[in-house]
Order: C-alpha cells, then structure tokens, then sequence
C-alpha cells in the first residue's frame, strides 16, 4: 500500500504516525515529534532514530548479527529465509542477541528442538561441524539430515527491538537473554514430555486414536484413511516393479504411516508428522527401511523439499495422495479458484515431483481408478477425468516453470501426460531434438503423414501384396527396421521415437513425391492411408507433434 507524504508517494509502511508535516520516532528518543520536509527527508529522520525502513537492510543486518553471534560460540547458522524475513518484519530497529540451553535438552529428536525454536520463538538455532566418528547426541538417525555433518549445539539467537538504535547493543540485555532462555526451557521441558510420554507406547498403538480424527465427513476418518492406503499400496507395488521384500516394507509402512498424528508431540506441533513417525517407529523396533518409508511418504511437502529416494516411501506417498484426490474430487470437493482447504494441488504436485524424482513409469489413470475402487462413496467418470486433468496440469506448470518451451511442452503432455516420469523424460529429448540444424527437414516429413491421416474414423491394415509402386515398398521397408529398433527399446521415447524415424525421412519425402495417396481406387488408397498410419503411430503416444512450432 502507498502513501502521499509530502508530495511523493512512499509506502504506507513507512509513513509512520505524522499529522500535517510532523512525524514522531522512537518513544525513547524524541517522543513530542519533529518536523519532516519530505519523502528524502523523512527517512534521513528515522535513520537517525535507530530504525531501519528498508526490509533488505534489515535482512543483511540481521543475517550478518546472527553469523557473527553463531561463530562466537564455533557455531553457524544454516540458512532459513522463511525465518530470516518474518524476524525482519517483525523488528525495526534488529539486535541480535546469543542464548544458550542445558545441553541435556539434545537427546530429544533434533527437528522438536528445532521447531520449537523457530514455530514458537521465532529464534535462529546455531549448529556446528562434528568429526564423522563422534556419535550424534540424539541417540537415533535424524529423519533429516543437514549438509555435510551438522549437529545442533545448545545455543540460540533471538532478535530484539533496540530502544535507541538498531545494531548497538542493548542495556541490561542480559535480562532480555535471560528471560527467553527461561521461555525455551520450559518449551524443551513440555516437549521432552510429550516425547517421553509417547515413547512409552509402541507407534502401533497409537492406530485405534486415529478412528477420533476425521479425515473427512464423507471419507471418514484418519484410520479409515489407513486403511485404504494399506490397500491401495498393495494394488500399486506391482505398478512400480517392487519386489517382495520392497512390497512387504511398504506395507509395514502403509498400516503405520499416520499412527503419529495422534501422538502428543504431532499434536501440538503438526509439522513433525512423519519425522515423528519414523523416530517413534525406530523406538518402537520398526525396521530402518520402514521407518524411512513412514517419513519419505510425506515428501515434498513443500517446494524445495527432500524427495523420497526409496521405492516403499514413493508407493506408500502415491497411494496417500491418490486417495486424497479420487476420495475429495468424489466429495464433490474439488480446488475452486484460490479455495483449496485440504492443499489438494500441494498433493497433486508432490506426486508429480515424487515419480520424476526417482524416474518411476506410472500410468495416474489406473492409480486413480484403483484409488476410486476402495473409497466409501462412489465416483463418476467425469469426476475421475477431472481429478487426472488436475494433476497433469500440475505437471505442465512444473516443465515450464522448468525453463522448457511450451510447444514442446503441450505437445508431450498432450500425448503422455499421465505418465509425469516419462513426460518429463521426453519433454527433456525433444527440447534437445527441437534445436537441431535439420528439425526442419525431420519435423515436416512426419507432418505430411499426419495431416493426410488424422482426420480419418477409420484404421486400415497394410497388404504389402497391393503395393504398386517402388516408392511404397521402399517406405514399408523402411517402416519395418523402424518399427523393428522401436521393439528393441524397453520405453518408447522422443529419442527412440526420432531416432527410429530419422533413416526413413528420405523415404516419406520419395513417396510423397511419386505416390498419389488419395487415388480414385479405394483399396489402394486404404493401403496407402495404412502405411502412412503405421509410420504416425511410431510416435503418437511420446507426442503430438502437431503442437510444434513449424508443424
């Protein structure tokens, strides 16, 4: 919002409390007010009042007062910009200040520690390198694991408002220090509680709670949900080739993945549901591999997250997200404009990021129809196509907020969008195909033989027998080593694809110049629109090439 002051506009933000061409500053500096003369003037003013006005100076003072505190005690800071600019908007004049917690607070899981810190104190924790052989002190592997080998240490920094002047150091900050010490302790001494507390049940335990949470009225509730993730993962892990142990660890991982959120500790700070669930499921004699499988099912959970790296997390993450959106989309819940309650497209899109992320040839129009087949109400087909329509245009905005052109995009979405891994295989190909010196030869030779046959009802079969001229034969002929390179691959793709076509382009451009396709004879002319149909199958399902540019 901005503000007239003085006869320019500046951000209402800045426009501080005046009256006329008066401002006041600090109460502790010049309470009864000043005369300003303009915009210029103004921030010169409240310069020498201590107060920073620009956010990005506030940002690089408070990021260069939290690294210079961290190193004093051998620490640093890893790098949050969330915190960093919600701490800058809530200071105008930043002081950092150094505290510390009793060491004995770091055998609870560090990512509690850590969310205590910056959800509730909005404090910087400060972590330090440790020699690999030194053992982590919260006596378990951490769910996620910093650069490098970081370990929390027991010290944090807090910013405060100075009184006069931002950056000098504050009378009697050792209270200030002090009493958000004492705030932190009594944080980490409830969670060292709530942790404790759950840790005397097994995670298993916690599932009958879930039958108290509801997931949705129509879908039931969090242990309904349970159970249909259990089910589905079973129906999904032949989908992705697991094999019997990685199917078995999935659905060990599938009947436990969301028995944390009726934890004490997920409770009162939702944001640790999977972190706890794979400590809990550690401490509770789970094995490492299901473990994992019950934290890496949650992610991404937001851009820029971990991927899951293991085929059980992946599987058990597709068959919660599946669930999600068949079960909603069938509730008549579908996203509306800026409306999404139950962060559907954060679902759709994490699933998009999951398969591309391991490369896992998934067809999203059999999940959702497995995924549909165990809901507790019915879904009709137009609201499944709606639901697969929502997730691919998830996934165009990610290829071409990836830099990828959006012909080439549209064009393989088009064709394969069902199937993110490989359209995003494919996507990267044909960008590569698409800048070479002789595109402009490849892509009108596989033109002609599209425009003369997409408009057709009807598919005919070749007889090589009712060929009459040479230049049929050359083309069938070349039509076969193609087909024959194609059967060879295991995934068609636009390399494949083009590859495959590149020998017969000679070819097609001979036939079109001595064969009259649309003759008067109706079964040469079948025969004719056969083999120019063969040759446009070898790539309609990698892309539809009449979304290029050039076509």
């Amino acid at each position: 919002m901005l503000a007239l002051f003085g006869g320019q506009v500046i951000p209402f933000e800045y426009a501080g409390v005046h009256s006329g061409n008066h401002t006041r500053g600090l109460r502790t500096r010049q309470p009864a007010g000043f005369p300003v003369k303009d915009a210029t003037n103004y921030f010169e003013l409240m310069q020498d009042q201590g107060i920073i006005l620009e956010k990005h100076m506030r940002l690089a003072l408070i990021q260069a007062q939290v690294e210079a505190l961290a190193a004093m005690v051998d620490g640093r800071n890893m790098p949050d910009e969330g915190l960093l600019s919600e701490v800058a908007n809530l200071v105008e004049a930043p002081t950092s200040l150094l505290g510390s917690f009793d060491p004995g607070h770091l055998h609870l899981p560090r990512e509690v520690l850590i969310s205590v810190m910056k959800k509730h104190q909005r404090y910087f924790p400060v972590f330090q390198s440790i020699p690999s052989h030194i053992g982590r002190t919260s006596g378990l592997p951490q769910s996620e694991p910093l650069e490098g080998d970081i370990e929390l240490i027991p010290y944090f920094i807090t910013v405060a408002n100075h009184p006069s002047h931002a950056g000098e150091p504050i009378a009697g900050s050792e209270l200030i220090t002090e009493g958000n010490q004492h705030v932190i302790r009594a944080r980490f001494a409830d969670a060292d509680f709530f942790v404790r507390d759950d840790r005397k049940h097994k995670l298993a335990d916690f599932l009958p709670r879930l039958g108290t949470l509801i997931f949705q009225t129509k879908l039931g509730s969090m242990l309904d949900k349970s159970h249909r993730i259990t089910a589905l993962v079973e129906v999904l892990s032949p989908m992705v080739a697991l094999n019997e142990q990685e199917s078995a660890i999935a659905r060990r991982a599938a009947e436990l993945c969301k028995a944390d959120l009726a934890t004490k500790m997920v409770i009162e700070m939702t944001s640790l549901q999977g972190i706890l669930g794979r400590y809990y499921a550690l401490a509770s004699g789970e094995s490492e591999p299901v473990a994992e499988a019950i934290f890496e099912h949650y992610l991404p959970r937001y851009a820029g997250d971990l991927l899951p790296k293991t085929r059980p997390g992946l599987v058990v993450g597709l068959a919660d997200r599946l669930d999600t959106l068949a079960g909603l989309f069938a509730a008549g819940m579908a996203p509306t404009g800026a409306r999404d309650p139950f962060a559907q497209r954060r679902a759709a899109l994490g699933l998009v990021h999951a398969l591309i992320a391991q490369n896992v040839s998934f067809d999203l129009r059999k999940g959702l129809k497995s995924a549909a087949a165990i809901l507790p109400i019915s879904i009709d087909p137009e609201s499944i196509s709606a639901c697969q329509g929502f997730v691919i245009e998830r996934l165009r905005n990610l290829l071409l907020e990836a830099g990828y052109r959006f012909d080439v995009v549209e064009a393989v979405v088009t064709a394969q969008g069902f199937n993110p891994a490989r359209t995003n295989q494919s996507v990267m190909q044909l960008s590569v195909w698409v800048t070479r010196p002789d595109w402009h030869s490849i892509l009108p030779a596989y033109a002609r033989c599209v425009r003369i046959t997409r408009d057709l009802k009807e598919s005919f079969e070749v007889d090589p027998q009712a060929f009459a001229e040479k230049a049929e034969e050359s083309l069938y002929a070349a039509l076969l080593l193609a087909e024959k390179s194609l059967h060879l691959v295991r995934v068609r793709s636009a390399d494949s694809f083009l590859t495959a076509f590149l020998p017969m382009i000679p070819e097609v451009n001979r036939f079109f110049d001595e064969v009259l396709v649309m003759t008067e004879d109706a079964a040469t002319r079948r025969n004719r629109l056969a083999l120019l149909q063969r040759i446009v199958a070898l790539g309609s399902n990698v892309a539809d090439m009449s979304k290029l540019e050039g076509f």
